[in-house]
Order: C-alpha cells, then sequence, then structure tokens
C-alpha cells in the first residue's frame, strides 16, 4: 500500500497511467485497490474526480492496447516462454484461454473485474487474429466501466475505501460470479450493437 501512496504522491495522475499500464501488461500490481485508493484520494480532495476517471481510462487503453499488440506480433511462443517473468503463469493462462474460447471478444468487456484473467484476455485476443476494430469495441469500454466503478466506490466509501481490499479477498470469488453475469448480459449489448453496425 505504501508504494501506491508513494506513486501517487511524487507523479500524481500520471503516476493513475503508469500503474495501470504496468499493471495491464502483467506486473503484480493491485488494480482495484490502486483505483479505489484514487477514490480515496477524490474523497479527500486530493484528486479530480474526473481527471482521475480520464487517466484510468488512458492508462488502461494504453496497457491493454500493448498486450493485444503483443499477443499479435509474437504469438503464444512469447506468452509461454516469458509469461512467467510478467506472472502469467500456465495456470492463469490455460484458465483465461478456457474462458476466450467461450465467451470470445464478451471477456474483453467483462475480464478486467476477473483477477489473473484481465491480464491476459488481449494477448489471447491478439493471438487469435481479433481485428483491432472488434478488440477496441469490447476492450475500451470495460475499461471506463472497471476505472469508473473502483473509483467511485473509493469516493463513496470515503475513509473505510479499505474495506475493498477485505471484500476481495473473503467474498471475491461471489463478486467475480456476480460482476461476470451481469458484464457477460453488457458484453451481449455490445455484440448486438457491433452486429447492427456490420448490417
Amino acid at each position: 500500500m505504501g508504494e501506491i501512496n508513494l506513486l501517487l504522491e511524487h507523479f500524481g495522475y500520471i503516476g493513475i497511467i503508469i500503474a495501470l499500464v504496468a499493471g495491464l501488461i502483467g506486473l503484480p500490481i493491485p488494480d482495484e485497490i490502486l483505483l479505489t485508493y484514487v477514490g480515496y484520494n477524490v474523497f479527500q480532495g486530493n484528486m479530480a474526480y474526473e481527471l482521475s476517471l480520464l487517466c484510468a481510462f488512458i492508462g488502461s487503453v494504453i496497457g491493454i492496447s500493448i498486450s493485444y499488440i503483443l499477443g499479435h506480433k509474437l504469438g503464444s511462443p512469447f506468452l509461454h516462454k516469458y509469461g512467467h517473468k510478467i506472472h502469467l503463469t500456465e495456470k492463469r493462462l490455460n484458465f483465461a484461454k478456457v474462458l476466450f474460447d467461450k465467451f470470445g471478444p464478451f471477456l474483453l468487456f467483462s475480464g478486467y473485474f476477473i483477477p489473473g484473467v484481465r491480464h491476459v484476455t488481449a494477448y489471447l485476443a491478439g493471438i487469435n487474429c481479433i481485428s483491432y476494430r472488434k478488440f477496441a469495441l469490447f476492450a475500451y469500454p470495460g475499461a471506463i466501466v472497471w476505472g469508473f466503478t473502483f473509483i467511485t466506490l473509493g469516493r463513496e466509501l470515503g475513509r473505510n475505501w479499505s474495506l475493498v481490499q477485505v471484500y476481495m479477498t473473503h467474498y471475491s470469488g461471489y463478486l467475480v460470479a456476480l460482476l461476470f453475469i451481469i458484464l457477460i448480459i453488457a458484453s451481449l449489448f455490445l455484440f448486438e450493437k457491433e452486429r447492427g453496425l456490420n448490417l
């Protein structure tokens, strides 16, 4: 937690971008805790709400886009050879691959809310040669919803923002299941919208 505090103290809004880029590429950064702590700083008046949301979106988009490009250009051998260096273990890769095979692009939208999966979905999208247009259509709105959810949660919880960490630790399974259902429904809505654009 001290590292996140130092990051925001020294780099401010740019720190949000840096941390989310690194976290979405696969480095071990507690993204949800970071975002709720940003929300707490908004509550304290140290950061502006709208600018925090914008920086969270920018950082998420850059991070997930880099992952997509790496997956597209370097393919699965890159992940299997170097994935462990950025904490993308075989177990995590296999789990994400099963989900991606079932839900495809929908997972790009909802995967942000599933720790261990959000780091892999963009790589898999690139490896599976999903077009950039389709990737962006699903991944970028997911970035907006994810950042908005946790920054707003931190702001609304105020001094109790750290409860997010407690609930994420003890109830993450139930929370992930609930969020996944909600976000799959939202993803289906995006899919229908995309089909309408292609007609």
